[in-house]
């Protein structure tokens, strides 16, 4: 197939085109028939047509992220055909006057249902609701279907974010914290290792660019260096295995920005402290039935060359991960003093854990077991098959258990069930069956009666205690982890409440026919304003009697009160309900979407932001605008499930404000340290404290020190005085 064709009008425009499908055609020869060759073309050519008139922020047609989904797709994915014309027509129906119908009948049902999953919900949704957790709860119901939407759509956020720099600001923050809030957790639970790896760096690069930049030239700075140690390492290894006849690679792999940034963050350590920077990867080319033999020979081979840690060995072989994770990982002992972790694998192990489910399905006949995924998929139809579930508790539930590090517990048969780390009884019970799981009393462990909330531990045989007349209460919600027990315990509540919820329903369908309001229209407002979750809790809560009707006249003079008041339409643009904190003189401190009114708004207490920061502005429901750092633990949920409430913010005046933020301070006890360190921000840089607290613990001091600064400029001045006093170990500010 050529790709010789006039494609434009601008010749440039053509050459970029051409080159890219190319490049898409040489990435799927090996795996196309000419059959599917031909249905590519049409698919391309659809595109091309649907995307003629239309240019992304960069510039380029919009043909070249189509055509670069469908790339990532074959090359970094595995993907086939149907995928690649997928990819190509996944912006079509959306973006386009071509129809789902259209692509069913050039394409086949499956391209058409491919399409359907990876197209954005239409419609207006009331205000309170996420669309975001619209949008991925539908993509998910066709990924019950078919694994391939989620992994396509996995495919179009890493192009997007690979070409994040001509987006605006507001657009890098949402993308970013979508990513790191979901897809790059789903992409770690696929298996999706490096595209998981380049997700994480990304979100880095744009929420936290200082950060990124300066590891990154570490990174650049260090490499020679650490080549050498490498290929001094590795030395002895390589020699070893030849001698035992193994068939292998050998490399060293650096670790992401993002992982060596959470090991700075977490650890307290500068970038030359942490030893684990790089990993050594040996692969092993073995036929299958010697993959775990041939693993352990090339283990022995490490250990016999360096001397291991014995708590870092980890059998990933032996119990795989649930997405699909086969490896051996060691940490050893250097000759020049450095732990190096080595990871030991099959070639069929590594393109499992770097392609993940795409890799996995191409090995699932000769493996002959039962899929992780498999059982991934059955989970999420539970969760999905959940009535009464908002979007946003759908999403919540959904991802809290993707990132989990596992347990592995037996039934009283000697059955292996993986569940995620701090799991309790109840999960245990509900994994295996939801009325097991409502039923559930207690269980016995080594002969020890122990709770329904009993946290297990890897290698505990449970034996489950029942009653009939055991029922789930909503405190067993707190007594679970798993997202599969927990939107069984919904499922159960929810039913329970059923009867009484239609009594309150009632009593309010009375209520508003009085005030003459009709029920329909109103009812998720009227809940949203009073901050329930679901119109059924709301019911519920009018039944028992917490919820006075009477209260309805509140909502009343609010709508009044919004439709009157035109000059705070920013703050109530997006929400039902914004009520405004009294003026401060912060007022003149902040502008939003480019304006200097006097909005108001108060300083996040979660992060602290001062000038200088990157900061954002977030409506609440009940407390006005909350101005939030972009590098906040919160951003991530923020910005991914309520895009919809944020606000663009930027300092504009550094008059002398004094904000308060905090600093953590470590190091060896000497005398006088403490004194040294107050005479630097009181003396040297006349800096006002508001507290401080040292603790000291056998000749280690950790102190905390609240101070107001004027800006961060003033702050990293004060951070580099501080580190350089005599004993101080590390200075950080915290949140």
């Amino acid at each position: 197939m050529k790709a010789n064709i006039t494609y434009t009008s601008n010749e440039t425009d053509n050459k970029l085109i051409v080159s890219a499908y190319r490049k898409l055609l040489r990435y799927s020869k090996s795996m196309v028939t000419s059959s599917d060759s031909k249905k590519i073309k049409k698919a391309f050519r659809i595109s091309l047509d649907a995307h003629k008139n239309m240019r992304r922020k960069s510039g380029e047609p919009y043909i070249i992220h189509p055509i670069s989904v469908a790339q990532i797709c074959v090359k970094e994915i595995g993907l086939g055909a149907t995928s690649i014309i997928a990819a190509l027509l996944h912006d079509v129906v959306e973006d386009t006057d071509y129809t789902l119908e259209f692509i069913e009948k050039e394409f086949g049902t499956t391209v058409a249902n491919l399409c359907d999953g990876l197209t954005k919900i239409s419609g207006v949704f009331t205000p309170g609701s996420s669309l975001q957790s619209e949008n991925f709860k539908k993509m998910l119901l066709t990924l019950v279907d078919d694994m391939r939407v989620i992994l396509i759509k996995i495919a179009d956020r890493l192009h997007n974010m690979r070409t994040l720099d001509s987006m605006s600001r507001s657009a890098q923050l949402k993308n970013s914290s979508e990513t790191i809030y979901i897809y790059s957790p789903i992409a770690h639970r696929l298996g999706l290792f490096s595209i998981k790896s380049e997700l994480d760096d990304l979100y880095l690069k744009y929420t936290e660019k200082k950060v990124y930049k300066k590891i990154k030239k570490k990174l650049i700075d260090s490499k020679s260096e650490r080549d050498k140690f490498i290929r001094r390492f590795i030395r002895p290894i390589k020699k070893k295995l030849v001698n035992n006849n193994l068939d292998f690679k050998i490399k060293g792999r650096t670790k992401s920005i993002y992982s060596i940034s959470n090991k700075i963050k977490n650890q307290n350590k500068d970038f030359e402290e942490i030893y684990d920077i790089f990993a050594i990867r040996i692969i092993l080319n073995s036929k299958l039935e010697d993959e775990k033999s041939h693993s352990w020979k090339a283990y022995s081979c490490v250990t016999d060359c360096y001397l291991p840690n014995p708590d870092r060995l980890k059998d990933w072989i032996s119990t795989p991960k649930t997405n699909g994770y086969e490896s051996l990982h060691t940490t050893v002992m250097s000759n020049s003093g450095k732990w190096v972790e080595v990871q030991i694998r099959s070639q069929r192990m590594d393109d499992i854990a770097e392609k993940g489910f795409a890799a996995h399905w191409k090995y699932k006949e000769k493996l002959n077991n039962n899929s992780q995924f498999d059982n991934w998929i059955s989970s999420v139809k539970d969760l999905i098959s959940q009535k009464n579930y908002s979007p946003q508790e759908f999403l919540d539930d959904f991802k809290g258990n993707l990132y989990n590090d596992e347990i592995f517990v037996f039934t009283p048969k000697g059955d292996l069930i993986t569940l995620p780390s701090n799991s309790t009884v109840l999960d245990f019970a509900f994994s295996i069956h939801s009325e097991l799981g409502s039923k559930c009393t207690g269980a016995k462990i080594e002969d020890r009666l122990v709770p329904i909330n009993h946290n297990l531990s890897s290698g505990d045989q449970i034996e489950l205690l029942t009653s009939s007349k055991q029922k789930p209460s909503e405190d067993w919600l707190n007594k679970v982890v798993t997202s599969k027990a927990k939107s069984a315990i919904k499922s159960k509540i929810t039913s329970q409440r059923k009867n009484i919820s239609n009594q309150g329903k009632d009593l309010l369908k009375r209520k508003l026919k009085q005030l003459k309001i009709e029920f329909d229209e109103n009812i998720s407002k009227i809940a949203s304003y009073f901050q329930y979750k679901s119109i059924i809790e709301f019911y519920y809560e009018i039944a028992k009697g917490s919820f006075n009707l009477k209260r309805i006249k509140e909502y009343l003079e609010y709508e009044v009160e919004v439709r009157n008041k035109n000059k705070n339409a920013v703050i109530t643009k997006d929400i039902n309900r914004s009520r405004s904190p009294k003026k401060t003189s912060k007022s003149k401190l902040i502008e939003f979407d480019g304006k200097k009114d006097d909005i108001q708004y108060s300083l996040s207490k979660c992060c602290k932001p001062i000038p200088g920061d990157d900061i954002y502005g977030f409506v609440t429901v009940n407390e006005g605008i909350k101005v939030h750092r972009t590098s906040c633990k919160n951003s991530p949920e923020l910005l991914s499930k309520y895009a919809y409430r944020i606000i663009k913010a930027n300092w504009y005046s550094k008059s002398d404000f004094n904000l308060v933020t905090s600093l953590v301070i470590d190091g060896t006890d000497r005398v006088g340290v403490i004194d040294d360190v107050t005479k630097i921000i009181s003396s040297q840089l006349k800096v006002n404290m508001k507290s401080i607290n040292v603790d000291l613990k056998d000749g280690i001091f950790h102190g905390k020190i609240e101070l107001f600064v004027s800006d961060t400029l003033q702050l990293s001045k004060l951070m580099k005085k501080l580190q350089n006093v005599r004993n101080v170990t590390f200075v950080k500010r915290v949140d």
